[in-house]
């Protein structure tokens, strides 16, 4: 079922009616003493009245005529249909959806903390009202079931330790194309009932409060390691600079056991994490 448009006429010049019509029949009994007269012309303007209906703007009104569905208004003002139309408001206003917090296992196994923020509006009046029983239950149930789907899709982060490549886009550091697929997957669950996503955003993430702890010491080891991965490289690179232009410019001359030792002694003062006590021979460097 899709939205159709329901033209409507100005209630205006029709509520003036219908009071004039009602005022005329009471007035009719008074002057002429009859009833019938009287009652039915107040009984028609009494209908007229019926069939004004107010809509504010971004609101529409959807009608039914015994059970079939006759259209939408969404004509602002003061508006007049058949009176025999039931008509049900719907606002069409942009809501706010604030997910709250869901504890998922991510593709990894490991537990986490996610909830998102979903910006949504009723795009087709006609499916909200008779595709779906309640669209406001059902967006907040699909939005939970998207979001506890892309949590298992996705790792929380990458594991150096892993033997398997992880894809690149994990839920941690690819926020942006996340937020792009869940709200491609909110798109697509939430057109059946005529609602239009209009942002999706991840607005909590964080591993379950179990397991904390223990990956922060993950995350401050690997942090570690990568700083002297690049520390070892420098020094290694400062090294081989060192020799190169030792030899370059002949201004010592090293075998093999002196190179080594001499690396080692660099690799230490580079690499160690307190400065270095040198010990100055005063002698000859070889015995």
């Amino acid at each position: 079922m899709n939205e159709k448009e329901l033209r409507s006429s100005s209630g205006f010049a029709l509520f003036g009616l219908g009071l004039l019509l009602m005022f005329s029949g009471v007035g009719f009994v008074a002057a002429a003493g009859s009833l019938l007269g009287g009652v039915l012309v107040f009984g028609i303007g009494f209908v007229i009245l019926i069939g004004l209906t107010v809509i504010n703007p971004n609101e529409a009104v959807v009608t039914t005529f015994f059970g079939d569905y006759m259209g939408t208004m969404k004509q602002s003002g003061l508006r007049w249909v058949n009176p025999l139309f039931r008509r049900k408001k719907i606002s069409l206003r942009a809501r706010n959806l604030n997910g709250q917090k869901l504890k998922v296992n991510d593709k990894l196994g490991n537990p986490i903390e996610i909830a998102a923020v979903v910006v949504w509006r009723v795009g087709d009046t006609a499916k909200a009202s008779f595709e779906v029983d309640d669209y406001v239950k059902y967006v907040e149930i699909q939005s939970e079931a998207a979001v506890r789907h892309l949590a298992g899709v996705y790792a929380y982060d990458t594991m150096e330790d892993e033997d398997l490549q992880i894809q690149e886009v994990t839920l941690r550091d690819g926020s942006g194309k996340i937020n792009e697929m869940l709200e491609a997957e909110l798109t697509e669950r939430l057109s059946r009932a005529g609602i239009d996503v209009l942002e999706s955003r991840i607005s909590h993430l964080a591993y379950a409060p179990e397991i904390a702890g223990a990956m922060l010491q993950r995350q401050q080891a690997s942090a570690v390691v990568a700083a002297r991965r690049q520390i070892v490289n420098g020094a290694v690179g400062m090294v081989d600079m060192a020799l190169a232009m030792l030899s370059e410019k002949g201004i010592v001359q090293l075998d093999e056991e002196r190179k080594a030792a001499m690396v080692s002694n660099l690799l230490v003062v580079l690499c160690g994490e307190k400065a270095a006590t040198p010990i100055l021979n005063a002698g000859t460097l070889y015995p």
